[in-house]
């Protein structure tokens, strides 16, 4: 396993730095998406409380990296969840998605447009899905997809505690977790949530995150909002805080080697908030929010 761990790290950079010229001479912009209509989101949200944590990859590695106050949904999406999507928006189905956001293994294994496939759970995480289409399902919802720095910030939970990434027994339990064959298939929920009330961060499926394929931004253009330019091709050699962390090296490979348009049988997401709108503090259960959010929130 060690060694498995470590060619990956080694691939990773390998990635990065041959994109690292592209990234340079190129600005990639986000091409306009379709009208989408709006669907109702039941998933319950978990407020994040924000802090702080160490960057463990990129320019940022080894520097202390704030996180503001966030929500993430208790668990990935699931195809039941993502077929109401397609059925208010059409136009993200597998036959009429556009292959300039999906390419050819988009929803490959759904049986149609608008049918699960057999021997998958409805509750099971929904794959072979795109960032781009990932994007507009949580845009959809009034949501977002999480960063790389919120997802990584509430992924260091464990069950008893809020930062367990110096428990090697944590790290041996997330190695263990990627390990699992078919978990993609099976229902959400099945195991305990971590610290923060938080469901399948690890094993199930792999997750979009907003910028994840941005990891060689620098501190400084964290606060700025050009964050599309490096979505598609990170910019340098990796540099790692933590040459321990074998699983999160695992983590930023993937990223590093994907695109927006890439669809993969076990690459899903969740989404996230940046704050509850005065609307759904009256509407909590439309919103898809409970009463304990909203007290924390008040």
């Amino acid at each position: 396993m060690r060694t498995f761990v470590i060619i990956v790290g080694l691939a990773v950079c390998s990635v990065m730095t041959c994109c690292s010229e592209k990234t340079k001479s190129a600005k990639v912009k986000i091409p306009a998406q379709k009208h989408l209509n709006l669907i109702v989101s039941q998933k319950k949200m978990i407020r994040i409380q924000g802090g702080t944590y160490k960057a463990f990859i990129g320019k940022d590695s080894g520097r202390i990296v704030r996180v503001q106050t966030f929500y993430l949904d208790d668990s990935p999406v699931t195809n039941r969840e993502y077929l109401e999507f397609l059925k208010a928006n059409p136009q993200w189905t597998r036959s009429k998605v556009l292959r300039l956001y999906a390419d050819s293994n988009y929803l490959k294994h759904w049986k149609s447009d608008y049918e699960i496939p057999a021997g998958i759970s409805p509750e099971a995480p929904v794959t072979n899905i795109s960032w781009f289409a990932a994007e507009a399902y949580a845009k959809s919802t009034g949501k977002r997809l999480p960063a790389i720095d919120e997802w990584e910030y509430a992924a260091l939970a464990d069950q008893y505690t809020p930062d367990a990434s110096r428990d090697p027994a944590f790290t041996d339990y997330i190695l263990k977790a990627y390990q699992k064959k078919d978990k993609n298939q099976q229902p959400i929920k099945q195991e305990s949530p971590n610290y923060y009330g938080i469901y399948n961060m690890y094993g199930m499926v792999w997750e979009w995150t907003y910028d994840f394929n941005s990891v060689m931004m620098s501190g400084e253009s964290r606060k700025d909002n050009t964050v599309n330019d490096n979505l598609f091709c990170a910019g340098a050699a990796v540099t790692s805080s933590d040459l321990r962390n074998y699983a999160a090296f695992i983590r930023y490979a993937l990223r590093g080697s994907i695109k927006a348009d890439y669809c993969l049988n076990n690459l899903g997401f969740r989404c996230a908030k940046t704050k509850i709108d005065p609307y759904e503090k009256y509407n909590p259960h439309a919103a898809g929010f409970d009463d304990d959010i909203l007290q924390q929130e008040k």
